[in-house]
């Protein structure tokens, strides 16, 4: 709460109702939080908007009785609606409400007033259209160098050799030849995730950027032979001489519901790599997604393990630690599970048994050049 709290204090302009419930209430009908508590407790003076065709969503089954959902929603105290479609029932709904006083024209006051501060403090009505003279900065080099530190910063070391005493990371730059695998090692998409460009995420060249392949073939001895084999067999890796693999895998892009799991793997190939790489030759498995997902199955034939989450375009950042030009420093900012099983579980749990604690988080420091 003091996080959300700060941020109506510093007067954040908009909210947004969750499709999600309290206590058995819908929150786009939940008066309580939204009025009670959240405009009249903390003086929220922006406006409340719904979600995504949220109040269809106070039915069950969706959209049901719309009429009941729209007085339930405006008297809740949403003051905007996402209504992306049929728009006119929306209004058609709410005027006649209004008209035969199921709504209170008070409400819809408070509503109007709210939108309008908002959009007169934006200086909305003065300058209706987006200035793009800052256009030209996006992505620039000073960008992408903070973008990269970022990377760096929050990645989290989970596991640095098979014994403390022999760590793996950080990796040679003068290696005479490396393997690097894995479905994600060399795809901008996957490293970006969901709500990027496109709504659930691509494959792929989606932008300008650097991938964890090509950031390794950048930050290596220039006489290190790099192989690229996305998913090798172990016969391959095995007769192949590698002095180290880099095994890159993790989720396919998603966002909100699309990304709903309830086993919480990493898709194939991603195990077998995983398998054939490992099992054959010293490894790092880096791994790419939105949390933590089932590892431990792995964990024995793996010599040091990366959580990087979603690097976006900033590969190098991944390998400005891997190669120790700086330290791994990240720690777990939620726990990692051994088994879904387990879930939910959160610290303070009776019977609190992660595979890697919340805060977890080994340290490297930087290779002395």
């Amino acid at each position: 709460m003091p996080a959300y709290y700060d941020a109506v204090i510093k007067g954040v302009a908009t909210i947004m109702t969750s499709y999600s419930s309290w206590n058995g209430v819908k929150m786009h009908a939940n008066r309580f939080l939204v009025t009670d508590f959240l405009k009249n407790r903390l003086k929220f003076k922006g406006f409340v908007i719904s979600d995504w065709q949220g109040i269809d969503r106070i039915t069950t089954p969706e959209h049901a009785n719309y009429t009941y959902s729209i007085v339930a929603g405006m008297n809740a105290g949403i003051d905007m609606f996402m209504v992306p479609y049929n728009y006119t029932e929306f209004i058609d709904g709410l005027t006649y409400l209004v008209k035969n006083q199921f709504i209170p024209m008070s409400r819809v006051d408070d509503a109007v007033k709210r939108i309008l501060r908002v959009k007169f403090a934006m200086g909305l009505f003065e300058k209706p259209l987006a200035d793009y003279s800052m256009a030209k900065y996006l992505g620039s080099q000073e960008h992408r160098d903070l973008a990269r530190e970022a990377v760096r910063k929050t990645l989290v070391l989970l596991k640095n050799g098979k014994s403390l005493k022999k760590p793996l990371l950080p990796l040679s730059k003068k290696a005479s030849k490396i393997l690097v695998a894995g479905s994600h090692a060399d795809n901008i998409g996957y490293q970006c995730g969901g709500w990027t460009i496109e709504w659930q995420g691509l494959s792929g060249d989606i932008t300008d950027g650097t991938t964890i392949l090509s950031a390794v073939r950048k930050t290596v001895d220039p006489k290190t032979q790099v192989v690229y084999n996305e998913n090798p067999s172990g016969s391959f890796v095995k007769s192949s001489k590698f002095d180290y693999a880099i095994v890159v895998v993790g989720e396919h892009p998603y966002a909100e519901t699309f990304g709903d799991s309830k086993n919480l793997t990493i898709p194939e190939p991603g195990p077998s790599t995983i398998e054939n790489v490992c099992g054959s030759v010293k490894c790092v498995v880096v791994v790419i997604s939105g949390r933590p997902v089932v590892i431990q199955p792995y964990l024995k034939t793996i010599d040091a393990l990366v959580a990087a989450w979603l690097p976006g375009s900033e590969g190098q950042g991944v390998t400005d630690v891997l190669f120790g030009d700086y330290g791994f420093t990240g720690k777990l900012a939620r726990t990692w599970f051994k088994s879904v099983d387990q879930l939910p579980m959160n610290v303070g749990d009776a019977h609190y048994d992660p595979l890697y604690p919340f805060g977890f988080g080994l340290t490297t420091k930087p290779r002395k050049n």
